[in-house]
């Protein structure tokens, strides 16, 4: 067994060698690559990632998953070697129901989409992918017919991104979630100082931005030796292996809370990379085990640490002192509140948290909507400005800020990622409470700048098994109970009812 198992490292060794090289190509791409390398680039990514299935896929890796099998019973399940086989199975099932071909088209669509999104959105010009677009809500609907057994085309495309999720459970835990949102966006709609957010904008240097920001993740616990951060279009987070994570921020000089709270939110998904057990690295089981606990981390640090009043307790007078001409005069308890105020907007990753949840609820509907076919991409531009003319009540007045906001239907599949933002909301409160549960002590060290105790626990209990467990399975040792919402709804009952007597 020893030596099949070896074998099996060897061959999983290769693939993840490719598949990092194929994530690096994508980092150029999105950071420094200049723009009229998408045709070459495109050309690149469909070989690597042809070259990785066609290595995954191979038979004599089906065979020694096979002969592995046999052993299962005499292994501890919770091992590194039960885990290894039966995950890696999973990925195999699923990997050879899609041709190597198909793979290579996708890359190459995808690769063409990025540079046309990064054309689009500036011009506020949803007719330049609106072509485009059209053959992604194909060839998703192609990807997920590789597979059977599922209840909703949009199933299969969920269940690859946070695994053992389907429509019909997301569908009734979004209603439940919108049900006690909506009444407190309303009570909080009432109670909002207008002039709060304007206390966020003026002129912000960029470099003095940026190092604010790789200061406090610093001290979070990002890994500087292991990691680094870049500007791009949209803030990203990307790992090509626990000794290279990197995160993009973009930053607004008339905008403070843009480039921070970014740089927060992908740290949060790179220290989750940066704190997997080496030995998972190279094999199926290294990588979050779905985008919801993978998002959780990201909105953990953002959120319920980040726009907290203890880090701000510590971290306001360092803020004052880079920006002491804008923040001077302005006290703790307004600083709070600006970055805390609920305001419907346009813009997903501008979103405060009563409201971010509708972000997503209206791009799940929409993406389920263009895979069922009842809504035409042509018509995809006008039925978002309803939705968040009905939901949000705002209006964009261009494609920009509308239905070419987020890059994900444009650089991949249409399908299978949005739902993991609200899962992540949802997931931090409850993990975070576990922590505090566990260790009382976590408020009072984010008030004194110490991250230490939430940063171990968290490699403890999440982010060093990377996928050797289900989303569901991790949620229920971490926690002790599954997936459910109260956490997260007491959590903003608490915080917006306190935000205003805060001084």
């Amino acid at each position: 067994m020893r030596q099949e198992i070896d074998e099996l490292l060897e061959r999983l060794d290769e693939v993840a060698q490719l598949q990092g090289t194929a994530a690096l190509l994508n980092w150029d791409q999105a950071t420094y690559m200049p723009t009229g390398g998408a045709e070459t680039r495109g050309r690149q990514l469909a070989l690597i990632t042809r070259l990785a299935h066609e290595k995954f896929v191979d038979p004599a890796v089906g065979s020694l998953l096979d002969r592995l099998e046999r052993h299962l019973n005499d292994l501890d399940p919770h091992s590194f070697e039960a885990r290894l086989i039966t995950v890696t199975r999973f990925d195999f099932e699923r990997a050879t129901r899609v041709p190597a071909e198909f793979l290579a088209q996708l890359e190459r669509h995808a690769s063409r989409g990025y540079q046309l999104w990064a054309r689009a959105r500036p011009a506020n010009d949803f007719g330049l992918v609106r072509e485009h677009l059209e053959r992604t809500v194909e060839l998703s609907r192609l990807y997920a017919s590789f597979f059977g057994g599922y209840e909703h085309v949009a199933d299969a495309l969920i269940d690859e991104s946070d695994r053992g999720m389907t429509v019909a459970r997301l569908r009734p835990l979004f209603g439940e979630l919108r049900s006690e949102l909506l009444p407190l966006l309303e009570r909080q709609r009432h109670a909002q100082d207008d002039a709060a957010s304007s206390l966020l904008h003026g002129c912000f240097p960029r470099e003095a931005q940026i190092a604010f920001g790789e200061e406090v993740i610093r001290d979070f616990g990002f890994d500087f030796l292991r990691g680094r951060q870049d500007l791009s279009h949209h803030p990203f987070a990307i790992s090509f292996g626990s000794g290279d994570v990197r995160i993009t921020t973009r930053v607004k000089e008339h905008d403070l809370s843009e480039a921070l709270f970014s740089t927060l939110h992908e740290a949060g998904h790179a220290m989750y990379e940066q704190g997997m057990d080496d030995f998972l690295d190279g094999t199926p089981l290294s990588g979050g085990v779905s985008s919801g606990v993978h998002e959780s981390q990201s909105r953990l640090w953002e959120n319920l640490v980040g726009r907290s009043l203890e880090f701000w307790g510590h971290y306001y007078p360092r803020l004052q002192e880079r920006f002491p001409d804008q923040l001077m005069r302005i006290g703790l308890g307004a600083f709070y509140r600006a970055v805390n105020r609920v305001q419907p907007s346009l813009i997903r990753t501008d979103a405060d948290e009563l409201t971010y949840n509708l972000h997503v609820m209206i791009r799940f509907d929409l993406e389920c909507e263009l895979l069922e076919g009842s809504l035409p991409v042509r018509d995809l531009a006008e039925a978002w400005r309803a939705r968040y003319l009905s939901d949000l009540g705002v209006e964009s007045e261009g494609d920009g800020d509308g239905v070419l906001q987020d890059m994900h239907w444009y650089s991949g599949l249409v399908g299978g990622a949005f739902q993991g933002y609200t899962l992540g909301n949802i997931l931090s409160a409850q993990l975070f409470a576990a922590a505090r549960e566990a260790h009382p002590e976590i408020p009072d060290e984010i008030a004194q700048g110490r991250f230490d105790t939430l940063h171990d626990w968290s490699r403890r209990n999440i982010w060093r098994h990377g996928r050797k467990y289900t989303p569901d399975e991790l949620v229920e040792s971490s926690c002790g109970s599954g997936l459910t919402t109260a956490p997260y709804i007491r959590y903003l009952e608490r915080k917006y009812d306190e935000l205003g007597s805060v001084v």
